[in-house]
């Protein structure tokens, strides 16, 4: 079996914990070649993942912005030499996987968080509340990885790097603008430690509290759906079935009543920490360490003890 994973790239640089849990899936298939649409430095990057036995580099300005027309082109034209086409399931996956699965006329799986054959996978639905095994009779599988549920493969290989081309510019879209947010925190679904406050934090000024101590334990923020919806959180904090799938080792939920759409983006963490003043609230019953507090005294507390 030969695998062509496409390298998540964001800007100029490999997106290494993404790429590298996808090729930690990838390997339980066959013979892994990791597709970069970037320079050669996001190349050489994926050629030290272990597991990997060759990398193409497209440095293409038709594919640099992550055009998901131009790359489902791409990646249509490599397909014949591979039976399965993967991608970490990302916002960038999500857009173009269905754009080739549809292209090459196969079904997509989406959101696999475990191999059980070459042809059979598992995927959870309604909201992580049942586990969905898929069998694809496809000559080509076009498959999106949860890469939560994959640990990431080491850096000790040498991959040799093939440069490729194709048709370029479709002309379909064009790439405006990409406004990214600056911070100093970790990105939220690769943090070892996430904080995350709910509709209990009360305000965004409130929100700071939850801020402080995230800096404090060098800690992504994150925030409930209730949370972004109110206005308290941007939306790209948002943990959960319809936001981001986190799996840390350390999970903080302050003020989160613990809904079922929220836990669906949580509940693999390895260690769940939730301190609400309902004792009642659900989140109590998936945490492993449960404070019943008024967050307002219990997390400024906790983070000058800390």
């Amino acid at each position: 079996m030969a695998v062509l994973l496409l390298a998540e790239v964001a800007g100029d640089t490999l997106a290494v914990d993404a790429t590298a849990k996808a090729a930690t899936a990838g390997a339980k298939l066959g013979d892994v070649t990791v597709l970069v649409c970037g320079p050669q430095a996001a190349a050489d990057e994926a050629a030290k993942l272990d597991g990997v036995t060759k990398v193409l580099l497209a440095d293409d300005a038709a594919y640099a912005n992550g055009l998901a027309e131009n790359l489902a082109d791409l990646i249509v034209s490599l397909a014949g030499d591979y039976s399965h086409i993967i991608a970490p399931a990302t916002t960038t996956g999500k857009n173009i996987l269905p754009r080739v699965a549809a292209l090459l006329d196969v079904m997509v799986i989406t959101d696999v968080t475990e191999v059980v054959d070459a042809d059979t996978f598992k995927r959870p639905v309604y909201a992580g509340n049942a586990v969905q095994t898929v069998k694809s009779t496809d000559a080509t599988k076009v498959i999106s990885f949860r890469t939560s549920t994959f640990d990431a493969a080491g850096s000790t290989g040498s991959a040799a790097v093939e440069t490729v081309s194709g048709a370029g510019d479709k002309g379909l879209s064009a790439f405006v603008e990409d406004k990214v947010v600056e911070s100093d925190r970790p990105e939220l679904t690769s943090a070892k430690i996430v904080v995350s406050g709910g509709r209990g934090v009360g305000s965004e000024e409130n929100f700071a509290i939850i801020e402080a101590l995230a800096d404090k334990l060098g800690a992504a923020v994150g925030a409930s759906r209730a949370a972004v919806d109110s206005g308290f959180a941007p939306n790209d904090q948002q943990v959960g079935q319809t936001g981001k799938v986190v799996a840390p080792d350390l999970y903080i939920a302050c003020g989160i009543s613990g809904a079922i759409q929220h836990l669906a983006g949580m509940k693999d963490s390895k260690v769940i920490v939730a301190i609400n003043k309902d004792e009642e609230a659900p989140i109590f019953q998936v945490a492993d360490f449960g404070l019943v507090a008024d967050l307002f005294d219990a997390v400024p507390e906790l983070t000058e003890k800390l």
